[in-house]
């Protein structure tokens, strides 16, 4: 077999293990949690600012600062990006 068909072929089965309830192994990456206010307090910017910087509403902006939620998926990956590189992210969007 192809070493192509062979990583396909682990992928599925790995996937039906998965979907059976069995242990896989996998590498997986989780991104840090971020510290939303300090972030936004470090960029010298208000609640309203950030919020129109990164296109979240300011409500939004509020439950994560206050510890109610907490941002997922893209959201966790901007705010990532954001505090790694902010001048870059921040040329970026305007």
């Amino acid at each position: 077999m192809s070493e192509a068909f062979e990583s396909i072929a682990k992928g599925l089965q790995e996937a039906i293990d998965l979907v059976d309830g069995k242990d896989v192994e996998s590498e997986s990456y989780k991104l840090p949690l971020m510290d939303v206010a300090k972030l936004r307090k470090s960029l010298g910017l208000t609640q309203l600012q950030f919020a129109e910087k990164l296109r979240i509403s300011v409500a939004t902006l509020r439950h994560w600062e206050r510890g109610d939620r907490t941002p997922q998926g893209p959201a966790l990956a901007l705010l990532n990006v954001v505090a790694k590189e902010p001048e870059a992210v921040m040329r970026a969007l305007g």
